[in-house]
């Protein structure tokens, strides 16, 4: 069956079973208590590797680009499984603080964002005429990780403890991600637009194109905002139901679940929905969401199933507009050099991961927070609604494009 399947197919199945993988670092909260206790050290500590992967992560997205244009994406997207199952393994064994935030923090961040955005842009590149989909596929595939290794690692950290559990995480994630990558084939160079009455096929915009386009900016800063907003609330869910809401521990993990299931659904519709209308209206209709949930937050006095709504928008906003932007992205600045320019752009995963935790602790906890993002969701919102593709100036940023591809 295999050798009937396209090139395309193979890896959009690849890119599935890899970004599933992938997307099971997101099961990290569940090993705070075990390794503070493994430590002796506070959970606000051992808690804080997640912040680190989050930011390795976002900078081995940013320059995942460019290790496929050299080694192609078959051997980055092994290199990257090896690399995390390594980096797992490792993490099960560590005695010192200093040591998980290499291993668990910095590696596993590095491996995990190596794969994550280059296999992503490399299987949209596939599929032009249906851009959204493909993104919905792999994307979702990513946040179902998130949720089966969830009961995975639950299970095997009942079983025999935190370094049981990582050593068979690492196993299962490394042999899906090199078997994923095994699958993948790099995506052929898409046709540029070389005059003006090609509308369906925009410039290809470098790097260097895309930052001399305010377009570029404003998509960043939108960017952030919903990283903000949704890795914060997420990151924060049951202590807020905690402290905040005052529901029992219980009640409140079960938010965890929820944002699982909003954050795949966002995905999902989303995703499939962008390739039915414009793409930015859409991201547009996920920050109205996110609006309505930390609205909600702000301003309501919550019991639990209010909660729990206020948390499912949320994820749901989060989930499905970083589903679209990649394919936003390529809609505004050109397919052939996606990695590389949402690469960058997404560095705002990274610094919006941070933001939301330095505003609560500089202004005073969770209600800061939730009226800092309030702010820039509006700003965000008005971005949205009225942004404009830049104007193709075809003939220069092509030529640039051309050159540069006949040197290949």
């Amino acid at each position: 069956m295999n050798a009937r399947l396209s090139p395309g197919m193979k890896t959009l199945l690849g890119t599935v079973l890899a970004q599933f993988a992938l997307g099971s670092v997101y099961t990290w909260s569940l090993f705070n208590a075990p390794l503070a206790a493994q430590l002796n050290e506070p959970v606000s500590q051992v808690a804080f590797t997640f912040g680190i992967m989050t930011l390795a992560l976002a900078l081995a997205s940013s320059v995942s680009g460019h290790l496929q244009a050299r080694f192609g994406v078959r051997r980055v997207t092994i290199g990257a499984g090896l690399l995390l199952g390594a980096s797992l393994a490792l993490t099960s064994v560590v005695s010192q603080l200093w040591l998980l935030y290499l291993t668990a923090g910095l590696l596993i961040g590095l491996a995990d964002g190596t794969g994550y955005l280059m296999t992503l842009s490399n299987c949209v590149r596939f599929f032009p005429k249906n851009k959204g989909l493909a993104s919905a596929c792999a994307i979702g595939a990513y946040g179902l990780g998130s949720l089966g290794f969830k009961y995975i690692n639950l299970y095997f950290l009942a079983a025999g403890g935190a370094a049981l559990s990582f050593q068979m995480w690492a196993v299962l994630a490394c042999v899906m991600v090199v078997i994923g990558g095994a699958l993948m084939h790099d995506a052929p160079q898409q046709k540029a637009a070389t005059n003006a009455s090609e509308t369906d096929a925009p410039a290809d915009y470098r790097l260097s194109d895309c930052f001399k386009t305010p377009q570029f900016w404003l998509l960043a800063t939108v960017f952030v905002t919903i990283c903000m907003s949704g890795l914060y609330v997420i990151g924060v869910a049951k202590d807020v139901g905690e402290l905040y809401v005052h529901l029992d521990a219980a009640t409140a993990a079960e938010a965890v679940a929820i944002i699982a299931l909003a954050n795949l659904g966002g995905r999902l519709v989303l995703g499939v929905l962008s390739d039915r209308m414009a793409r930015s209206k859409v991201v547009g209709l996920a920050l109205l969401v996110c609006a309505a949930g930390v609205g909600m937050l702000r301003f309501m006095p919550l019991d639990q199933y209010s909660f729990y709504l206020s948390v499912a928008c949320v994820a749901f906003s989060f989930g499905g507009a970083i589903t679209v932007f990649p394919t936003l992205v390529s809609d505004y600045f050109g397919m052939n050099h996606l990695s590389q320019n949402y690469g960058f752009i997404y560095l705002g995963f990274g610094v919006g991961s941070f933001m939301g935790s330095v505003i609560a602790a500089l202004f005073g906890g969770f209600v800061a927070a939730f009226s800092v993002m309030l702010v820039m969701i509006a700003l965000s919102l008005c971005i949205a609604f009225t942004i404009q593709a830049p104007k193709r100036d075809n003939q220069a940023v092509n030529h640039s494009w051309q050159l540069e591809s006949s040197t290949h």
